[in-house]
């Protein structure tokens, strides 16, 4: 299950950059959020999910990171991800550019959270 932690670890880092670079790209044109950037996005959260049901899962069968930095950069890469849902203006662009921001934070959250993790 560790080794599903690192690849999932690696798939959250790859999909946070990607998604919030479509979205950095449709908010400079000024297209909106088309499906497969904000498919993108969603997807980057789900992994976050994912990744932190995982480490819990980890967490509960008694293997622990070795450094307890992980725990935070790790938590705060999910949380940071959520909360554009309950911030990010209803409609309109800036909403594209709420969630492109945290999603590109919560990647490099996540690839400090990986540093500290192995």
């Amino acid at each position: 299950m560790v080794a599903l932690h690192v690849v999932l670890g690696v798939a959250v880092i790859a999909v946070c950059v990607a998604g919030a670079l479509l979205g950095f790209v449709a908010y400079r044109k000024h297209a909106g959020a088309p499906g497969f950037v904000s498919h993108g996005l969603v997807l980057a959260q789900t992994l976050l999910i994912a990744q932190a049901a995982l480490g819990l899962l980890l967490l509960s069968d008694g293997r622990r990171a070795p450094d307890k930095l992980h725990y935070t950069y790790g938590a705060l890469a999910l949380g940071l991800a959520l909360t554009p849902w309950f911030y990010a203006p209803r409609v309109g662009q800036r909403r594209l550019l709420w969630f492109s921001l945290t999603t590109l934070v919560a990647g490099a959250l996540a690839v400090r959270a990986f540093m500290t993790g192995s």
